[in-house]
């Protein structure tokens, strides 16, 4: 094994031997961030840079890291950032505007405006929360707010409305993303097994997930739309809370958010064809009066979206005859960080993993996406026509274009996972966590805050998972708790974190084509996240003291 002059073990007691100081020094990048965001309403990016150089700063005179190994840790979420984040964000961007160059996106309009009976509120119900749950449980990684967020604008959402749904609604499913991502991670760093840490998340999320439709219809039309459509948003409440429960201890765990969304979204439609709901003049769909566009006009105005799941679904469960999702994870290329990896040490004295940079090729969301889309832009021109004229060089002229208008959202993105990656390694997210832990049994209800400041400070559930699993699992049997319950509030309270992670925000802000628009959709969203995570605590907390079934 080679050598390395210097090493660095992350602690969290390097303020003054204090893990409460250490946490309390430590949470100041990100109270900086938001800071600057909410009050000075600065410009994300800037936002995202003068708190790395603050985390900088604590990390090197706070908590004793090497400045070349603080430097190093920013290159590595920089990394981290433009592969996957970025490259997922751009292709799935330039998906959606392939609809919109096309002109095909008034057809997408139509066909929602049927299904939903006309009445955007629905539409926006079953876009912003079965259709991205179900992309989420595909792809995550930022993938489903790109996409739905630009598709609610498209039917006539106004944007800031359209962010708050798509990651309100999205929420909830973060945790079971990318295939459950999140609740394997809890498992294995957590020292359980994944499913049960996915069944006794399944029996809690149900809680949460029959009050999202009411949220969902507050935040578009306040008290007015819970009253007319109360009936809808219960029945996709409980459908998709049932689904959740069923995937996960009786089909598949990794399959949980896929099949409640779309069964969720199933008997919602289904439903629609037999009920008449109340639609308030200025909640119509605006749909040009024209002839209903044909089968084959619905098909290709709907292709980027249908293609993407069966793309996804083939690449993450494709297994008769040839196992395509193992095919492609062999693809994945595993870059030991020069300057971290063998320098950046556990507790123990081992080589930290962390330190190792995945980059994935063929099995990356992104991937697929732009398959996706380079498969939509060849079907669009060679079914060009006066009223859609395209081509597939125009189709990759659109990505140029996407790329050029994201720039400062790349760059923000970029930023603010490097941000996380200092604070990260440098030990400044670990003594948040820690300082939570010492908390005892009053941790049964704080627990699910260390997910959500996890996955505030990352953008991920998985990292957040990856971050707190051993130290939800070590405090719980330390306070007697039952450490299944601890995961699953960590992995669930991830998923509401990310209502306002600093990358959710500009991923967002990117899709409803309002860059700047961050501080906005934060203080807009801020109190929902809240109010979820105060919900999370009270029934984390319940569990555990055997309020709540727990059904494994």
């Amino acid at each position: 094994m080679a050598m390395h002059a210097v090493t660095f073990v992350p602690s969290t007691e390097s303020i003054a031997g204090s893990t409460v100081l250490s946490a309390l020094v430590g949470i100041l990048p990100l109270v900086a961030f938001f800071f600057m965001l909410g009050v000075f309403k600065l410009k994300t990016h800037w936002c995202a840079l003068g708190s790395l150089v603050i985390a900088l700063a604590i990390a090197v005179f706070g908590f004793y890291m090497p400045i070349p190994m603080a430097i190093n840790s920013a290159l590595f979420g920089t990394a981290f950032g433009i592969m996957p984040i970025l490259y997922i964000v751009i292709a799935a961007v330039w998906l959606y505007n392939l609809t919109v160059f096309s002109g095909r996106d008034q057809d997408v309009r139509a066909v929602f405006s049927a299904v939903g009976k006309g009445d955007m509120r629905i539409q926006a119900l079953l876009l912003g929360f079965s259709f991205c749950g179900l992309l989420e449980g595909l792809a995550g990684f930022g993938a489903p707010v790109a996409i739905v967020a630009a598709m609610l604008v498209s039917l006539g959402i106004s944007p800031i409305k359209a962010a708050l749904v798509t990651m309100v609604g999205n929420a909830i499913n973060v945790g079971f993303g990318a295939m459950a991502i999140p609740i394997t991670t809890a498992g294995k760093i957590g020292g359980v097994a994944a499913t049960d840490v996915a069944n006794t998340a399944s029996s809690m999320t149900p809680w949460v997930i029959i009050l999202i439709p009411f949220l969902l219809l507050f935040i578009l039309d306040g008290g007015r739309g819970v009253r007319q459509l109360w009936h809808i948003g219960l029945l996709q409440g409980l459908v998709t809370a049932l689904g959740h429960f069923v995937a996960a201890h009786f089909v598949s765990y990794e399959l949980t958010a896929v099949f409640a969304s779309l069964l969720g979204f199933a008997v919602v439609a289904g439903a629609l064809v037999v009920l008449n709901p109340t639609t308030p003049e200025d909640w119509r769909s605006e749909v040009k009066e024209e002839a209903a566009p044909s089968a084959s006009r619905l098909t290709l105005a709907l292709m980027p979206y249908w293609l993407v799941v069966i793309i996804f679904s083939i690449a993450k469960l494709w297994t008769f005859g040839f196992n395509v999702p193992e095919a492609l994870a062999k693809t994945t290329i595993a870059i030991e960080w020069p300057g971290l990896y063998g320098s950046l040490l556990t507790s123990s004295g081992e080589a930290s993993s962390a330190a190792i940079l995945g980059i994935q090729t063929l099995a990356n969301p992104g991937t697929m996406i732009v398959i996706t889309a380079l498969i939509v832009s060849a079907v669009y021109g060679a079914n060009s026509s006066e009223r859609f004229k395209f081509s597939f060089g125009r189709g990759i002229s659109v990505l140029f274009n996407t790329i050029h208008s994201l720039r400062w959202s790349l760059l923000t993105i970029a930023l603010v996972m490097a941000l996380a990656y200092v604070m990260n390694f440098s030990g400044q997210t670990a003594a948040i966590g820690a300082a939570l832990a010492a908390t005892g049994s009053a941790f049964a209800f704080l627990s699910p805050i260390l997910g959500w400041i996890g996955t505030a400070v990352t953008g991920s559930a998985t990292s957040a998972n990856a971050l707190f699993a051993s130290l939800q699992s070590t405090a719980a049997t330390g306070a007697n708790l039952d450490p299944h319950i601890l995961l699953s509030a960590n992995s669930i309270g991830g998923g509401l974190g990310k209502i306002v992670s600093p990358q959710n925000l500009a991923i967002a802000a990117t899709a409803i084509a309002k860059p700047g628009s961050e501080a906005e959709i934060l203080r807009k969203a801020a109190p929902f996240s809240a109010g979820l995570l105060l919900v999370l605590c009270l029934l984390t907390f319940l569990a555990t003291q055997g309020v709540i079934p727990i059904v494994q």
